[in-house]
C-alpha cells in the first residue's frame, strides 16, 4: 500500500526532472539568469554533466568553439616565443611542498592518488584499492603545473644563453570543486598553461603584462567580448606569485567574470626548486618567473556576453559554422528544378569557400525547414541562407542574420554577390556586437558610490537577477583585513586595480571610500561568478 505510492511517487518526481532536463525551454534572462545560463548549454549542445562530480563532457559544438579560441589563442603564444610541450598529469606530492605560498593555496583542491592496483576485497564485496600497492609518494593530479616545469627547468637551464625559455602546454587539470557550473566553475577543465624563465625581473614582469595584453586582444578581436585590464589586489593573486594581472569581463547580469590570468612570480620557484644560471660575468644567480593561463571559462564568458533568450549568440570570428545554408526542396517530380538547385547550391558554396567562410549545407530530408532555423538560430550560427527553386529562377538567396539590426527582416541578395556581401555583413556583425558589449561594461561602472551604496546594490545582487547592478569603480586604501570585512558584508571582492585608471597621481588626494584613510588605488568592486 503505502509504499507502493512512496515508489509510484517518486518515479513519477523523477521522470519530471528528466522530462525538465530534456525539454528545449529555455528560461528568459529576467525570469532566473542563472537557469538561462543552464538552459543555453543544454538546448544548444554545448555540454553536458557526466556522472563524474563536478566534471562535464563538452559536446562536439562546444568543442568545436574552444578549438576555434585555441587555434587564435596558439598563433599568440607562438608569436609571444613561447613553445609548445607537455608535462606529465601527476606530480609528486613533494614538489608541491617545496613552495610554501603555492601548498597553501592548492591544498584544499588536490585530487590525490594513493594506489596503483585495485583488488577484489577479502569478502568478494567488490573492488577495492589493494592495501599492498600504496604509492610511498603520493601523486597529486595537476591543478597547475608550475612545480613540475620548475623541476625541469633546472635541468634545461644553465647560462644566460638558456633564457629567456619559455613553454606552454594545452592540458587538462583537476581542482576539486563543490559547487560547478559549467565552463565556468567545474573540477576538471581545459585550458593552456605558459610558463616563462627570466635573466630579470623585468623580462619576467614584463613577459606577464604583455600576455595579459595577448589575452585582452583574443577577447576583444575574436569574441568581441571587451574586457578591463589590471592588477589583482594582493589577497586575491595567485599563490606563489608576488604580482597577478587579469582580464575582467562583465556578465549580461551584472557580474564580473575573471576571464584570464598572468603572474609575475618574482624568485619563488626559481628558489623553491634551485634554479639558476651563470650570468656573463660567470657568476651564479637566481631566475626570475612568470606563468600565464586561460581556460575553458572563456567559453562561458563568451555565451554571458552576447547570447539572448533565443539562444546562443556567436560572434563570427568564433562561430565554428559562420554560414548554414538551407536548400528548400524542389518538388519530387521536377527533374529541371532539382538539377538547377543542386547547381546553385554546388555555386554558392564554392563561393562562400572561395570567401574563406566556413559553410555548413543543412540538406538533412528529415526536418522540415522550420525545425533547422530554430536549431541553427540557438546554436548561434550568424548568418543563414535560404534557397528555393523559386529564387534559383529569380537569381536570388534569401539572408537572415542572427542577431543586430539587420536581423529583424529576410533580405533578398542577388546569387553572384551573396558570399561578397555575407563576408562584409559577418564583419559589420563582430563589431557590433563589440560595440554593444563595449556600452553594456561602460554603463555598468558606478563612480563615486559610497561604500552604503555600493553594499544595499550589491547585498543581494544573486547570479540570476537580470541586468543586475554591475560594477564599482572607487578609490581604495589597499587593506587586506577591510577587503575582508566587505566580502562578509556584501560579498562582492576588488575585481581588479584597472591599469587604465592607476596612472601615476591618479590617486591623489582622493580618501579610501571605505575607511576614509588616504587612497593607494582606484580598485574596482562586485559580485563574480
Amino acid at each position: 500500500g503505502e509504499k507502493g505510492k512512496k515508489k509510484a511517487k517518486q518515479q513519477q518526481k523523477t521522470k519530471k526532472t528528466n522530462i525538465e532536463a530534456e525539454s528545449d525551454f529555455i528560461t528568459p534572462r529576467s525570469v532566473d539568469y542563472s537557469k538561462w545560463y543552464q538552459d543555453i548549454i543544454r538546448v544548444t549542445g554545448l555540454a553536458e554533466s557526466s556522472p563524474v562530480r563536478g566534471c562535464m563532457v563538452i559536446k562536439p559544438w562546444g568543442m568545436s568553439i574552444w578549438e576555434a579560441v585555441k587555434n587564435d589563442l596558439d598563433r599568440r603564444i607562438r608569436d609571444h616565443g613561447a613553445e609548445n610541450a607537455y608535462f606529465p598529469l601527476l606530480i609528486p606530492k613533494s614538489f608541491l611542498s617545496k613552495e610554501a605560498e603555492h601548498v597553501d593555496g592548492f591544498a584544499k583542491e588536490c585530487a590525490v592518488v594513493t594506489h596503483h592496483r585495485l583488488t577484489t576485497a577479502a569478502d568478494g564485496s567488490g573492488l577495492i584499492a589493494d592495501p599492498e600497492a600504496e604509492l610511498e609518494d603520493p601523486l597529486i593530479i595537476r591543478p597547475t603545473s608550475e612545480t613540475m616545469i620548475w623541476y625541469m627547468f633546472r635541468k634545461w637551464i644553465n647560462s644566460h644563453r638558456d633564457l629567456p625559455l619559455k613553454v606552454n602546454q594545452w592540458a587538462n587539470v583537476m581542482r576539486w570543486e563543490l559547487r560547478t557550473r559549467p565552463f565556468l566553475r567545474t573540477s576538471e577543465f581545459l585550458w593552456q598553461e605558459g610558463h616563462t624563465a627570466h635573466a630579470t625581473s623585468e623580462g619576467a614582469s614584463e613577459d606577464a603584462i604583455s600576455m595579459m595584453e595577448n589575452y585582452g586582444l583574443l577577447c576583444e578581436d575574436v569574441l568581441a567580448m571587451p574586457v578591463i585590464r589590471g592588477a589583482k589586489s594582493p589577497s586575491e593573486r595567485f599563490a606563489g606569485a608576488e604580482e597577478t594581472y587579469t582580464i575582467e569581463a562583465l556578465m549580461q547580469n551584472g557580474w564580473a567574470l575573471q576571464s584570464g590570468t598572468s603572474h609575475f612570480l618574482g624568485q619563488s620557484f626559481g628558489k623553491a626548486f634551485d634554479v639558476t644560471f651563470q650570468d656573463k660575468n660567470g657568476k651564479q644567480q637566481e631566475v626570475w618567473g612568470a606563468s600565464w593561463g586561460v581556460s575553458t571559462r572563456l567559453i562561458g564568458a563568451l555565451i554571458m556576453t552576447h547570447s539572448d533568450d533565443a539562444g546562443l549568440v556567436l560572434p563570427p570570428k568564433i562561430s565554428p559554422v559562420q554560414v548554414v545554408v538551407v536548400p528548400i526542396a524542389a518538388k519530387k517530380n521536377d527533374a529541371e528544378g532539382q538539377k538547377m538547385m543542386s547547381e546553385a547550391i554546388e555555386s554558392l558554396h564554392m563561393d562562400l569557400k572561395k570567401a574563406d567562410i566556413r559553410v555548413k549545407i543543412d540538406d538533412r530530408d528529415y526536418l522540415r525547414n522550420g525545425a533547422k532555423y530554430f536549431e541553427w538560430e540557438r546554436k548561434g550560427v550568424p548568418l543563414r541562407i535560404e534557397i528555393g527553386p523559386r529564387d534559383v529562377k529569380k537569381g536570388v538567396c534569401i539572408f537572415k542574420y542572427r542577431t543586430g539590426e539587420m536581423s529583424n527582416e529576410k533580405l533578398e541578395v542577388n546569387l553572384a554577390n551573396a558570399a561578397s556581401d555575407a563576408a562584409s555583413g559577418l564583419v559589420d556583425l563582430q563589431k557590433k556586437l563589440y560595440l554593444n558589449a563595449k556600452k553594456r561594461l561602460e554603463a555598468s561602472i558606478t563612480k563615486d558610490a559610497t561604500y552604503e551604496e555600493m553594499k544595499d546594490a550589491l547585498a543581494g545582487d544573486e547570479a540570476s537577477s537580470y541586468p543586475g547592478s554591475g560594477l564599482y569603480l572607487v578609490p581604495w586604501k589597499c587593506d587586506a583585513e577591510n577587503e575582508k570585512k566587505i566580502k562578509e558584508e556584501c560579498k562582492a571582492t576588488i575585481r581588479c586595480y584597472p591599469i587604465s585608471e592607476n596612472k601615476h597621481g591618479a590617486v591623489e588626494g582622493k580618501k579610501c571610500f571605505y575607511s576614509g584613510n588616504d587612497a593607494t588605488h582606484f580598485a574596482l568592486f562586485g559580485r563574480a561568478f
